[in-house]
């Protein structure tokens, strides 16, 4: 593999080389033959190859151009390959021409696009049915995390209003050429039938959340300044909390009344 590719560091990329890591990775996805898979970033083809074995309906998004006449065997056997930064890409327009069961996405997410990608995911509301991202491990931690610890943070919340997440397994970065900094992780996301709790107003309930964590060691006293404090601490007290509480102590469901109420 080294020979033939030169590694391109402003696309993040680290091609994974561990064959077990990589069914594990198609295990988790359960395709069947009927099923259309998005992958982003196909790389050098490792995990193109394996997904290509389970169904022909497979469209990668690649924006290294020059992996191009390499990831042409893909093509021939079946693939869509498109050429461009998923980011800029309508992705429902691109999977109009094909019928299919369930439509999973599966990914090895650089760190800097980690988040734009899953936020592009969600608000395009793709019918995507389950995720598979292999992520940085501190990543993973955060998406995946529980209230009142660390790792809980708005992005938490953001991702799991719309998908169950759970982190399936670490990965060790010594499985990657070229050799990334830090460990990663695979990352599941299901997507709910409905969001996890009832907002009247999406867009002031996730607002709420991105105020309330804006300095993380910080009150909500003092995060949530131009809100109406009285009121939220009126709502916090049916739960035992008050002003002073920091926002990693409080579940979705609390900032959901929060919104719904103020």
């Amino acid at each position: 593999m080294e020979e033939k590719f030169h590694f391109k560091k402003k696309f993040g990329q680290n091609f994974l080389q561990d064959n077990n890591i990589l069914n594990n990775i198609v295990a988790l996805a359960n395709i069947t033959s009927n099923d259309l898979v998005i992958e982003i970033g196909p790389g050098g083809g490792a995990l193109t190859s394996k997904l290509i074995e389970k169904t022909k309906k497979l469209i990668c998004f690649e924006i290294d151009t020059d992996l191009e006449q390499h990831l042409k065997q893909y093509e021939d056997m079946g693939a869509n390959i498109i050429y461009g930064d998923f980011l800029k890409q309508d992705v429902n327009e691109v999977i109009k021409g094909y019928e299919y069961d369930n439509l999973y996405i599966i990914a090895n997410l650089p760190y800097y696009i980690t988040t734009p990608i899953i936020t592009k995911i969600i608000e395009s509301k793709l019918p995507v049915n389950k995720c598979v991202f292999m992520v940085q491990k501190e990543v993973a931690n955060r998406l995946s995390a529980t209230t009142s610890t660390k790792d809980y943070n708005s992005l938490t919340i953001f991702i799991n209003y719309y998908f169950s997440c759970k982190k399936a397994f670490d990965v060790s970065k010594n499985v990657f050429y070229p050799k990334p900094n830090v460990d990663s992780a695979i990352i599941e996301l299901d997507r709910r039938e409905n969001p996890i709790v009832k907002v009247d107003d999406e867009n002031k309930f996730f607002k709420l959340v991105k105020d309330s964590f804006i300095f993380k060691r910080k009150t909500l006293r003092n995060n949530l300044k131009g809100y109406n404090l009285e009121k939220i601490g009126e709502i916090l007290k049916k739960y035992d909390f008050d002003l002073s509480v920091r926002a990693e102590a409080l579940s979705i469901d609390i900032f959901a009344d929060i919104s719904n109420n103020i």
